[in-house]
């Protein structure tokens, strides 16, 4: 199970960062307001070329085949059923996506907290 960050750098490439879920020593996760919940099927095959996070959200990856995202190096992933990913890169170049082994059940969940309150600025994302 991969829980991964996707942020767009300082450089203005969108960059992967591998996340620890549930430290040893913890429970549970620190509680996270989202605002919805939508599930997508995405077939076989289907690739959406450059583009950008549209909001800070997670994709949550159910069932069936798996999300194979580029970023700007060439950096290549591959994320399936129990793998998260916190897309959070808003801007520069982003990354593309291809759906791989078969349709794939997506759970995608944006945080409540964007666009942030006026004069703060949102924690990761940079």
């Amino acid at each position: 199970m991969a829980f991964v960050r996707c942020y767009t750098g300082t450089d203005g490439q969108s960059h992967f960062e591998d996340l620890d879920l549930l430290p040893p020593d913890m429970e549970r996760s620190i509680e996270r307001a989202a605002s919805s919940i939508t599930f997508t099927r995405s077939p076989n095959g289907r690739f959406s070329d450059w583009h950008n996070a549209p909001r800070r959200q997670y994709a949550i990856f159910l069932s069936g085949g798996e999300m194979e995202v580029v970023i700007g190096d060439g950096t290549t992933r591959r994320f399936g059923p129990g793998d998260a990913v916190l897309f959070e890169d808003l801007t520069g170049q982003g990354h593309t996506s291809r759906s791989v082994g078969g349709d794939r059940l997506t759970a995608i969940v944006p945080l409540a907290d964007w666009p942030p309150p006026v004069g703060r600025v949102p924690d990761g994302g940079g």
